[in-house]
Order: C-alpha cells, then sequence, then structure tokens
C-alpha cells in the first residue's frame, strides 16, 4: 500500500531535510506541527500544519498539539471498508506514516543544573500517544521514532513501490514499543529517585540501552552485549572511557566492575587485582605506586592477566610496575601523560578513565534466575555494620592498634570476595585470600597457604560466622594475631574457647557479607 500521507513531528533533526525531501518528491503530504513545520519550510519543503487539519490551535504552551481525533483516528483506522467509511464520514484523512521524537528527557536530567520541574515538562505525552497508535495499526501504519531508522525505511519504500512491506512495519512496530517502554521507563525511574517512591514497587521495570556488541560472553560461543542505565550518575565501569587497547570482553566487565567496587571503599591510595572476579591483591600506601606494589606482592602467580583499578590518578611510576608483566585491564580516575604513554606501548592492554570517583551507588542490584529475578539493596554497610569501635571484643584478648587497623582492612576485602571468604591482612596489605569454598576450613586454608609465612602476625576476616573452632586452631598455628567475623553460630562459644586458649584477639560485627 502506498504511503500517501505522513505525521512528522520530531525535535532531533538530523537527516530530516533529506528523508522529507524524498517523501514529498513521491507525492506524500506531509502534516507537521510547530518547529518541525517551521524546519521543513525552511528547507523548501511542503508542508500542513497539524492545526490546519485539526481546526484547532496548540493550546497549554504547546502541553496539546496532536491530540485530537482527525490525527489519531487517521492513525488508527484499520484500512477496510466499515473504518475508511467512518473517517470520511467525518472529514479525516488516513495517516500512513507517523515520524516521532519524543521530547528529550533522557538529555534534561542529565544535565547537573535541571530541576524536577524541567524533567516533568520534557515528559512527552502527544508523542508516545502517536508512536503506539501507529504500532498499534502497524497493519497498515509505517511509524519511525529516531533519525537511524530514515535510510533503511527509504530503501524498503523504494523497492516497493514507495508502499512499506510488511515485514518493515512489524519490524517498525517492535520498535517503537520497546522506544516508548524505555522512554517510560527512564522516567518512572528517575521521579521514584526524586520523590521518594517505594524501592521495591510491585511492577519492576528498568530501563537500559544497548551501547554495543562485545566480542563474545563469558565463552566463546555465547554472544554478548552491553546495556547502559540512563539514569545512573555515580562512578561506574559502563560510563568509563577506553583510552586504549581492544574491545572490553564480557569478562573484562565483570572484573573491572569487582574491583571498582572494591577500591571505592578505601579512602586511602589503594590498588586492587582482581581475578576471575575475586580480588587476588588488595594493598594501601602512602602513594598509589606503593599500593599497588604491596598489592601485586599477596599473589603475583594470580595476578598474571587480571584487572587492575587504581583510586588514584595512575603516575609514572606505577604504570611502569604495570607493564611489567601481562595484565588486562587497568581502570584508574585519571592517567598521567607520561603514565598513558608508558601504558599505551601495550596496544592490547585495555585503560579505562572513570573520571573522579563520587563513592558506590546506594541502590538496588539485581540477578536473573529461571522465571524471574532476584532484587536486592546493595551491600554498602559500613565496615563492621557500625564502624570497628563498636565491634565486640569476646575472647577478652584485645588486639593492638595496628592489628586493629588490618582488621578493619581485612574485614573491607573480605566483603568483596565469594563466599566462603577468608582474607588476610598485614601492614595495610592482603596478603592471602581464600575464595568460593563450600568449607569455611578449606577456604582458610587456602588463605594460609597463599600467605605462607607472611600470615604470621596478620589479621583474618571471615564474611560469615565459623561453625567449628577448627578454622581457628588452623589459623592460630600459622600466626594469625586477630580475627573478626559476625558471629551468631550455635557453636560461638566453642569458637570463642579457642580464641582464648589461642591468645588471638576475636572480635564479632553482628554483620555478615556473604557474597554468592
Amino acid at each position: 500500500m502506498r504511503i500517501k500521507t505522513a505525521l512528522i513531528s520530531v525535535s532531533d533533526k538530523v537527516g530530516l531535510a533529506e528523508f522529507a525531501r524524498e517523501l514529498s518528491a513521491n507525492g506524500v503530504k506531509i502534516i507537521s506541527s510547530g518547529g518541525t513545520h517551521d524546519f521543513l519550510r525552511r528547507n523548501g519543503i511542503e508542508a500542513s500544519k497539524v492545526e490546519d487539519v485539526t481546526g484547532f490551535p496548540e493550546v497549554l504552551d504547546g502541553r496539546v498539539k496532536t491530540l485530537h481525533p482527525k490525527i489519531h483516528a487517521g492513525i488508527l483506522a484499520r484500512r477496510d471498508l466499515k473504518h475508511l467509511q467512518q473517517l470520511k464520514r467525518h472529514g479525516i484523512e488516513p495517516i500512513d506514516l507517523v515520524v516521532v521524537n519524543l521530547y528529550p528527557f533522557r538529555e534534561t536530567i542529565a544535565k547537573k543544573s535541571s530541576t524536577l520541574e524541567e524533567a516533568i515538562e520534557n515528559i512527552d505525552i502527544g508523542g508516545p500517544s502517536l508512536i503506539r497508535g501507529a504500532a498499534k495499526n502497524h497493519k497498515s501504519v509505517g511509524v519511525i521514532v529516531e533519525p537511524a531508522q530514515y535510510e533503511k525505511v527509504l530503501g524498503d519504500l523504494r523497492k516497493n513501490g514507495f508502499g512499506l512491506s510488511e515485514k518493515m512495519r512489524a519490524w517498525l512496530a517492535v520498535e517503537a514499543f520497546q522506544h516508548t517502554a524505555f522512554y517510560d521507563s527512564v522516567i518512572s525511574q528517575y521521579l521514584a529517585e526524586n520523590v521518594g517512591a517505594e524501592k521495591f514497587p510491585e511492577k519492576f521495570t528498568f530501563a537500559c540501552e544497548k551501547k554495543g556488541a562485545l566480542r563474545y560472553g563469558e565463552n566463546p560461543h555465547q554472544k554478548a552485549f552491553l546495556y547502559a542505565n540512563p539514569t545512573e550518575t555515580h562512578c561506574t565501569i559502563v560510563g568509563a572511557r577506553q583510552l586504549n587497547g581492544k574491545e572490553l570482553s564480557y569478562n573484562n566487565y565483570l572484573d573491572a566492575d569487582s574491583a571498582l567496587n572494591i577500591v571505592m571503599d578505601f579512602e586511602e591510595p589503594t590498588a586492587v587485582i582482581v581475578k576471575h572476579n575475586n580480588p587476588c591483591g588488595v594493598a594501601t600506601g602512602r602513594v598509589i605506586a606503593e599500593a599497588f606494589a604491596k598489592a601485586l606482592e599477596c599473589d603475583r602467580a594470580s595476578a598474571f592477566g587480571g584487572v587492575i583499578c587504581l583510586n588514584r590518578e595512575c603516575d609514572f611510576r606505577t604504570a611502569e610496575a604495570i607493564t611489567s608483566f601481562f595484565s588486562e585491564v587497568v581502570v584508574a580516575p585519571s592517567f598521567g601523560k607520561d603514565a598513558l604513554e608508558e601504558l599505551s606501548k601495550k596496544p592490547n592492554l585495555r585503560l579505562l578513565e572513570t573520571g573522579k570517583f563520587v563513592g558506590p551507588s546506594q541502590g538496588i542490584e539485581f540477578r536473573q534466575v529461571m522465571g524471574g529475578l532476584l532484587v536486592q539493596e546493595k551491600d554498602v554497610a559500613e565496615v563492621g555494620g557500625r564502624g570497628k569501635e563498636e565491634w565486640k571484643n569476646v575472647g577478652g584478648v584485645k588486639a593492638s592498634k595496628e592489628l586493629l587497623e588490618d582488621l578493619k582492612f581485612a574485614w573491607k576485602v573480605v566483603k568483596r570476595v565469594r563466599s566462603n571468604a577468608i582474607a588476610l591482612a598485614k601492614g595495610g596489605a592482603a596478603v592471602g585470600i581464600g575464595v568460593g569454598q563450600t568449607s569455611r576450613l578449606d577456604s582458610t586454608e587456602n588463605a594460609l597457604r597463599k600467605a605462607g609465612k607472611k600470615a604470621k602476625g596478620s589479621a583474618l576476616a571471615s564474611d560469615a560466622f565459623f561453625p567449628f573452632r577448627d578454622s581457628i586452631d588452623l589459623a592460630a598455628s600459622a600466626g594469625v594475631k586477630a580475627i573478626v567475623e559476625p558471629g551468631g553460630s550455635v557453636r560461638d562459644e566453642e569458637v570463642i574457647k579457642a580464641a582464648k586458649e589461642n591468645g588471638v584477639a576475636l572480635y564479632f560485627t553482628g554483620v555478615r557479607h556473604f557474597r554468592h
């Protein structure tokens, strides 16, 4: 069916003149509103005003333009005899193509200076109605929602005597409903954050926009894509700027995100090395180069091919240390000019510049399970739940000031390790990390084995309680001097007794940090 009449009302004028000119040249009558009409006329393209069709002017400062039966009936009418007779009886012309951009809501809220009032004024009402009407009636009507679709639509029109194919109309309808669903989700997310709405609503929607394809998923036979949250304002891996290296993989993104979450828990210069979504090196220092050197010493073998994250600008000294061995990704707030030159000598090394850290998001996180989603608050509890000064010393043996600082450090690290998790710390650095074992004793053994002689005099953190005394005895035999854990086991007294007998300081936090 040949396109005879098109309604065009767009805020994004990119490519519009060329597109509309070809429509007009092929005998398509164009109806347009406000600024779109002025733009078309300036470009020598004939167009009728919406108000000339409806017989009613724009009102309420432009809030009402196209919400009129002569527009919506023209779009929604089925092309059967009954509907066409009704249109004819009421003097309504069928509309065969709808070209609409929605008000720039997302661009408005992205501005730091934007207000709630400005955001509300950029919530489109007429546009989604036009798009949904055209998409519903896609057996007869085509709908375009963004300039990127112009050339594809024109190609289809040229091949089909300037009529849209059934396949093209169906594809455009799917795109249209995805477009309006995304638009409404962005609005609902923004309003929920700004008017104090329920964090866990009855109907959960989450708007994300495709940024691009990844090389592959967790494995080469799996396809993978990256999507971005348009309302996120915190420092993120997705929002980071890539300065060097090949494309990031699915696993690179997971590891980089894990590393970024860890360093955000530290105020001091801190370096993190992550491998297979677990930290294998974490350390603080007076300067970032010192922090990185200490982090690398935790587990050099595991650090090979890992992801590095720094919470300070990467300087030349740190860059030199990084280029001395193989790594996949380096994440930092910024890179010094000489550091960037040094790191760029490795053409495949991916460098991500996040900009100034503003702290982790306080929002929610979710994971897909078969049949639905698991949704929870992010684990942003302070170290020790309420701070180390409120930890409960349960064994009577008190840790020194230095050991308390190492306990605090280890507790921050173990929070980000896959459970069952054990972290050993000494001198502001992780010296042994036991990850993801089904037995807490196995995790303890792994952490102590990784630490070796460095376990002597160290502090140990466990993400959950010890169910038996065996881990306490094992840690003490390796020279561990202080332990922090949540407590809450039915065998707490047995564990406390073991700590006393071994002369180990034991603190309960009352807060668990499982990371499944």
